[in-house]
């Protein structure tokens, strides 16, 4: 552990990653995205280590019960390119939950982190499901909710 007067370095041997599950019934897309985030980063935990993947895993469910507020349903676009001329496709938030119900919450989540090899990784530790459905229950993920001020609370315990 720590010694008295050296900061702290979490190294990669020493990391154990956590699985936790969280339902999106509900909730609001970018409070509960921001939060998860933060879970993906590891800025949790006390070992937190900015350079290394120090997260856990998150596994989201029921995504299709997320909700937004103002007029973000009609308002807030999303855009891809094709790379050819004229390719530039553009879809409503309300338009991408019927066609795509995971991704807006992916697509926030993943803004939220960073934009490198690192962040990849942290991403790919994020599991989101529509429905209650998800097949991750051998690695026993521990039911949580955010408090309102974004802390941790384990339910059932």
């Amino acid at each position: 552990m720590p010694i008295a007067g050296k900061t702290y370095s979490a190294k990669p041997s020493e990391i154990t990653p956590s699985w936790y599950i969280i339902d999106a019934n509900g909730q609001t897309l970018g409070r509960l995205a921001a939060n998860v985030a933060k879970v993906l980063r590891g800025k949790h935990k006390p070992t937190y280590t900015p350079h290394l993947n120090t997260g856990d895993h998150v596994i989201v469910v029921n995504v299709k019960g997320i909700r937004v507020t103002g007029k973000k349903v009609t308002d807030k676009i999303y855009t891809s390119y094709t790379g050819y001329p004229g390719g530039l496709r553009k879809r409503a938030y309300g338009d991408m939950v019927v066609k795509h119900p995971t991704h807006p919450f992916r697509h926030a989540v993943s803004g939220m982190l960073q934009h490198g090899t690192l962040g990849k990784a942290q991403l790919s530790r994020l599991k989101v499901y529509s429905g209650d459905a998800h097949p991750h229950k051998a690695q026993q993920p521990v039911a949580i909710k955010f408090t309102a001020t974004g802390e941790i609370e384990v339910i059932g315990r």
